[in-house]
């Protein structure tokens, strides 16, 4: 056997030996087939806050949830503040978006939004940017306040009567019909994370509910206890959506 004959045969074998090693290399590394997820909203999606942090300690190591929810703002205001272009930067698989709070009356002209007009022409924006690098967006109603206005059931209707006394708190209701129309309209995933808490805290009442309020009279906001609690519903109807990002879960 010549010398150039050797050359060939030996780089032949090399090659058939370190291809199945790359390819097994590529599998171990968990980076080559992360999934990224985005989080967008306001105090009730932050980690320190909200369901943000809970959420994403239900997933395996294959997903990587960045949080970018900021408290006080809006979906108006979260625009403005020219917070959209970090969560671009990272171009994540999936973007779940969840505003409403901080739209209702009272909370300035910075804030506001109305839900039949401006509140779906904003997520608009949102998902069109999203969109365009490959984003798919998740569309998740507001999370109710735990506010039953004296009664045994979360107050839903802005027009129901409120007790003497009693904080009027606007429901938030009209924003998280917003939601819902704009996702079907769109075609986009939704999350019901608005009924599904109503449902919740109404089958609880109003003594066991308050146990997940951080401070006594915050009834906006989470304990660890709660906010595990509202991540569990979202990934629920994440469940029931069949959405990919369920085969990702803890076992």
């Amino acid at each position: 056997m010549n010398g150039c004959m050797k050359l060939v045969i030996f780089g032949v074998m090399f090659v058939a030996m370190a291809v199945p090693a790359l390819v097994a290399n590529d599998k171990d590394d968990p980076s080559a087939e992360v999934i990224k997820v985005a989080l967008i909203g306001d105090s009730t999606v932050t980690d320190a806050a909200g369901w943000g942090k809970a959420f994403a300690e239900a997933f395996d190591a294959s997903v990587v949830v960045s949080n970018h929810a900021a408290g006080g703002r809006s979906a108006k205001s979260w625009l403005a503040e020219d917070r959209l272009p970090a969560v671009i930067k990272e171009r994540p698989d999936f973007a779940l978006i969840q505003f409403g709070h901080n739209g209702q009356p009272g909370k300035g002209a910075a804030r506001e939004t109305d839900p039949e007009t401006t509140y779906p022409e904003y997520l608009k924006q949102y998902v069109d940017a999203l969109a365009a690098i490959g984003t798919q967006p998740v569309i998740i109603s507001s999370v109710t306040r735990r506010d039953f206005a004296g009664t045994d059931h979360i107050r839903t209707e802005p027009d129901a009567p409120v007790p003497e006394g009693v904080k009027n708190y606007l429901p938030l209701k009209p924003w998280a019909d917003a939601a819902a129309a704009f996702a079907k309209k769109e075609g986009l995933p939704f999350v019901d994370l608005y009924g599904e808490s109503v449902k919740l805290h109404n089958e609880l009442g109003p003594e066991k509910s308050a146990a997940f309020n951080p401070k006594e009279t915050d009834i906006t906001h989470f304990n660890e206890e709660g906010a595990a609690l509202i991540a569990g519903l979202v990934i629920a109807e994440l469940k029931r959506l069949d959405h990919e990002l369920v085969a990702h879960l803890k076992e």
